[in-house]
């Protein structure tokens, strides 16, 4: 019998999916594996982890589609660079198939695994399925990897066309999956994980939360660019957590994007065109996973690094009512908008004077839909220290922001229910608020609700004055140099 592994990671669908298709087309018995891989899973030390699971759930709907298909998905508990091999030669195949991953962590763990099967005559066969464009495919017309996204983005849309969207006709072969005895699915508390709060938040999983929540956001697409700063307003798609898992397909978002002409599905177009570019950013300076800086003249800022800052931003509790929204969002929930994203970063690294790599680290342990390319680029992009980012000059005023994006204060009353009773004017700078007007409302600054942590202008100009010193000093030195 031709037979053939396909390992299943970041891919948890049975459709459109390049490493499944091409293990059917070639083989005649094709078994499936997903692995709860104890090297990454032994690191987290919140063992109440959203996303162990949402890839659970994910794991559980996915192997019950291959059942139904007369196959089934062996799931194991271990160290994947040991079980993988050992399965092969378990299995007796000729192949192990499996859709590449681009974190330098990964791309090391292919090649270790690669290596072992070659050993066995077993070879390694990878396939690009998680991103559109991949490591030199898109490059300038000098022959590098671009580090500025709109050549980038021009250049991505004029390459984009109908071929690199075609999806992969699994179900053509699907009469290849291997006839196993079913097995049970190892529970969530057999691999040391216990349930979070995902059912009550009734957030969708697997492939058919993936379906729902696209179909959704189809009839909503050409209103996304109007509606997707507003974090009260069901603008964004909320897919980010099944691009992150592969529960749908990147090249079937892409299609639907690219083939609707209105401003909105464009806008979405561009925003996966961002995850396509900080995906090779990554693969390109892998030295950006180690806490690097992008650019190395602010590699080495002297943040202050105030741990009771820290704690009062990680606790949403900093008196700056939309930051401290967006925090108790990401700690309640695992989801933070990206508006939000964004100026709750700017005021980590810009007001709170702590290093980026600080905040990197928490949003790393906390989002559902972490993925190390976007959460390095956004982090960096917020900390002017990466590709294409925010001017160090750009420091978002979050009083501003607030106003502009909350305007009535409708999120910040979700998640900071103790301003609940103050006006819509009011509950943006409630530290402004006339002592017996608090008291009246029951927001007494100090007592219900803290006092802002930092003034915005003062510790503006101290951002200012710690990027400038850094830029100059470099400016120095390589001006010494030649």
């Amino acid at each position: 019998m031709n037979k053939a592994l396909v390992w299943f990671r970041r891919d948890l669908r049975d459709f459109d999916h390049a490493a499944l298709y091409h293990a059917l087309k070639s083989s005649q018995a094709v078994y499936c594996v997903f692995i709860f891989d104890t090297e990454i899973l032994d690191k987290l030390s919140n063992k109440q982890d959203r996303r162990v699971e949402f890839i659970w759930e994910s794991v559980r709907e996915l192997k019950a589609a291959l059942q139904a298909n007369g196959g089934d998905l062996i799931v194991k508990h271990g160290c994947a660079r040991e079980l993988i091999p050992t399965l092969a030669l378990q299995l007796n195949i000729y192949g192990v198939f499996a859709n590449r991953d681009y974190e330098p962590i990964a791309v090391a763990l292919d090649a270790d695994v690669a290596n072992q099967l070659a050993k066995n005559n077993i070879t390694f066969h990878d396939f690009k399925d998680y991103v559109i464009f991949e490591k030199d495919e898109v490059l300038s017309l000098a022959g590098k990897p671009y580090s500025v996204f709109t050549p980038y983005k021009n250049a991505h849309l004029k390459k984009l066309d109908d071929f690199y969207l075609k999806p992969y006709p699994v179900d053509r072969y699907i009469h290849n999956l291997a006839k196993v005895a079913p097995c049970n699915l190892i529970s969530l508390e057999s691999i040391g994980f216990a349930r979070t709060n995902l059912a009550e938040m009734r957030l969708q999983t697997g492939m058919s939360g993936g379906k729902a929540l696209f179909e959704d956001f189809e009839n909503r697409m050409d209103r996304y660019k109007e509606a997707r700063d507003f974090p009260a307003v069901k603008g964004v798609s909320y897919l980010s957590v099944h691009l992150r898992f592969g529960t749908v397909s990147i090249r079937h978002c892409t299609r639907k994007a690219r083939n609707r002409m209105d401003i909105g599905s464009q806008a979405w177009l561009s925003e996966l065109i961002w995850r396509d570019f900080y995906v090779q950013i990554l693969y390109h300076n892998p030295q950006v996973a180690t806490g690097k800086a992008f650019k190395t003249e602010f590699g080495d800022l002297a943040f202050p690094n105030d741990k009771k800052l820290f704690k009062a931003w990680c606790e949403g509790k900093t008196g700056y009512p939309l930051i401290d929204a967006a925090m108790r969002q990401i700690n309640q929930t695992g989801f933070m908008h990206n508006r939000l994203r964004m100026v709750a970063a700017s005021f980590l690294v810009k007001d709170l004077l702590i290093d980026w790599r600080w905040g990197e680290r928490y949003f790393a342990e906390n989002l559902i839909d972490f993925d190390l390319s976007a959460n390095n680029g956004g982090w960096q992009w917020a900390a002017s220290t990466g590709c294409d980012a925010q001017p160090w000059f750009r420091i978002f005023n979050p009083i501003t922001q607030s106003e502009r994006f909350d305007a009535s204060g409708k999120f910040i009353r979700k998640y900071v229910p103790e301003l609940g009773s103050c006006s819509d004017k009011e509950i943006h700078t409630p530290w402004q608020i006339p002592l017996l007007r608090q008291q009246s409302i029951s927001v007494v600054i100090g007592k219900d609700y803290p006092a802002p942590v930092v003034d915005h202008a003062a510790q503006r100009a101290l951002a200012l004055s710690l990027y400038k010193k850094s830029s100059l000093q470099q400016a120095s030195s390589d001006s010494e140099a030649h």
